[in-house]
């Protein structure tokens, strides 16, 4: 005589909301798991990266009109648990990232002067941390096959910002010289492009223990910007010739530091706002240089693409410090707040 086993399968699933800009209206709640539309895929998350400009969302230090309830955060890796009607560029079980700028399939994005591109994941619209989402297929692409979920979770923001501004923007070609500030995700990702390119990396830092790793990783020079004027440093390890590509991930009054450092016609690409938003610097070094300054709002799916691609044919592996259980939210966004060498994952439940 056969028995039939039975198998409940949950239609319920967690997701972190707010409410209302703070970290103190976080709450992690119990909710339906969505189901896929015409053109759309319903995604499992398995790993969201966080970054900086997560935690200025969720603090309302960069205000922006988030639909309430709100998930924040925009990286994620998972595999596409089914699909809706017409979708044609994924099947079940493949396994996805999300684009940090859903709607920004190539070339220029959508927007004009008076009003700039920022329709992104995690800002405008619903964001990552939740154990199931659903968005059209032209939000996704492939993961690289060479890397895990936790890993490629890392790439659809720090990831791609270094590559669209070394290469896509860039044009990085071997024998350049790259400067990279501090030892977070984009500058860990731009370090280890850039070497994959040829190109000769110097860093800044406090710290002389994360010089330290990221010489283990392929820098060519550390400078610890406490115990020197960085500039100067660059000038003497560089012949006075200074730096090709600068990657700014300071900004504020640091920009002035980077026009110093930055080579006759070199590069400085503007990422980071963490001393505002901002930007000066004298005007000499920028008239006579003549510099190319670029601001860097991530990237398309395109690059993203191109970018995964590289990833899988140049063996770069994401640095990431530390990883947070899906309810370790609260302890992954201090995390944050201290800084971290490369990034930080939060895993799905």
């Amino acid at each position: 005589m056969s028995q039939t086993i039975s198998k409940t399968v949950s239609k319920t699933m967690q997701r972190w909301t707010m409410n209302a800009v703070g970290r103190e209206n976080l709450a992690l709640s119990t909710e339906t798991i969505p189901t896929p539309g015409p053109g759309d895929v319903l995604v499992r998350v398995n790993a969201v990266a966080l970054n900086y400009r997560d935690k200025m969302v969720i603090d309302g230090s960069m205000p922006l009109p988030l639909p309430f309830p709100f998930t924040p955060a925009s990286d994620m890796a998972g595999v596409v648990e089914s699909i809706g009607e017409g979708v044609t560029r994924f099947q079940k079980g493949a396994r996805v990232i999300s684009t940090f700028s859903p709607d920004w399939i190539d070339g220029k994005p959508n927007g004009n002067a008076r009003t700039p591109p920022y329709r992104t994941l995690g800002g405008v619209h619903q964001g990552m941390l939740a154990e199931y989402v659903v968005m059209s297929e032209n939000w996704l692409v492939d993961s690289p096959a060479s890397l895990d979920d936790i890993q490629a979770s890392t790439l659809p923001c720090a990831g791609l910002t270094a590559w669209f501004a070394l290469v896509e923007r860039g044009g990085l070609s071997a024998g350049k010289s790259v400067l990279v500030q501090g030892t977070g995700g984009v500058s860990m990702f731009a370090l280890q492009i850039a070497k994959a390119h040829g190109a000769k990396v110097f860093i800044t830092s406090g710290s002389d223990e994360k010089l330290a790793q990221a010489k283990a990783l392929g820098a060519d020079h550390g400078i610890n910007r406490l115990k020197n004027d960085w500039v100067d440093a660059v000038y003497e390890l560089t012949q006075e010739n200074g730096i090709d590509h600068i990657i700014e991930t300071v900004g504020g009054a640091n920009l002035a530091n980077s026009l110093r450092a930055v080579a006759v016609h070199g590069r400085i690409s503007v990422i980071g706002v963490l001393d505002g938003f901002e930007f000066s610097g004298p005007a000499g070094e920028l008239l006579l240089k003549s510099p190319t300054i670029q601001g860097i709002g991530v990237g398309h799916r395109r690059a993203l693409e191109d970018f995964v691609r590289a990833i899988d044919a140049n063996n770069i592996k994401p640095v990431i410090e530390t990883t947070y259980r899906f309810d370790e939210l609260p302890q992954a966004l201090a995390h944050l707040d201290r800084g971290a060498f490369g990034k930080i994952v939060v895993t799905g439940p």
